[in-house]
């Protein structure tokens, strides 16, 4: 798989936004909430352009049997993909360009905190975040057709990064600042981070997904 690291796109928060309608839409009540995870969730940096989405769901076996509805929109179900716990769904373009990961989770599990930490924590420390995105390029440059080669480049900066994210998280929380809420159908309202005027991705990473 080719590796594509591209410059921050405005529209992607849109393209976030109309494709967790559409699978709001066909999931129905068993969504309990949406996030929008990724490079492309975090504001000024480069990313692979494939919107990442997160769900949050009442059950798993009750969406393996909804699995259908997905393929509607064009998935290809991929059950946990070496993840316990998740259920992955890719989704390609007409020309056969990768487009959009879903990875869904119980409502509630661990990694759902963890990879929420992580996209809030490179939003409300930018300079941390366009390292991020430097070394992205970089590695994109050196590994362009080698997807694995470029996962492992981002590994140490992944893990460092989760671990304080998921510490500063707590703190936060501790604080009394709120993370993104469940407005009850599905999408989370953005994320403001009074530390720093910054806010979160709008309606709303195991390595992190999709980073």
């Amino acid at each position: 798989m080719q590796v594509r690291v591209v410059p921050p796109d405005l529209n992607w928060p849109a393209e976030f936004q109309a494709e967790a309608e559409r699978i709001r839409v066909a999931l129905g009540n068993r969504v309990v909430a949406v996030h929008h995870i990724g490079s492309t969730a975090i504001p000024g940096i480069h990313a692979k352009p494939i919107i990442d989405i997160m769900l949050e769901v009442d059950d798993l076996a009750a969406l393996d049997t909804r699995a259908a509805a997905m393929v509607e929109l064009g998935y290809e179900p991929k059950g946990e993909f070496g993840i316990p716990g998740r259920r992955y769904f890719r989704k390609d373009s007409s020309q056969g360009i990768r487009t959009h990961h879903v990875h869904a989770f119980q409502a509630g599990d661990a990694g759902v905190e963890r990879h929420l930490a992580f996209r809030d924590y490179l939003i409300v420390h930018p300079a941390i975040a366009e390292s991020y995105s430097v070394l992205k390029q970089r590695l994109a440059d050196s590994h362009p057709d080698d997807l694995e080669a470029y996962m492992d480049g981002k590994d140490a900066f992944i893990k460092e990064h989760e671990a304080r994210a998921v510490t500063w998280r707590k703190a936060a929380q501790t604080k009394g600042l709120k993370g993104p809420v469940s407005t009850g159908g599905g999408f989370n309202p953005p994320f403001n981070y009074p530390e720093t005027g910054r806010q979160g991705a709008h309606l709303d990473t195991a390595p992190i997904i999709g980073l």
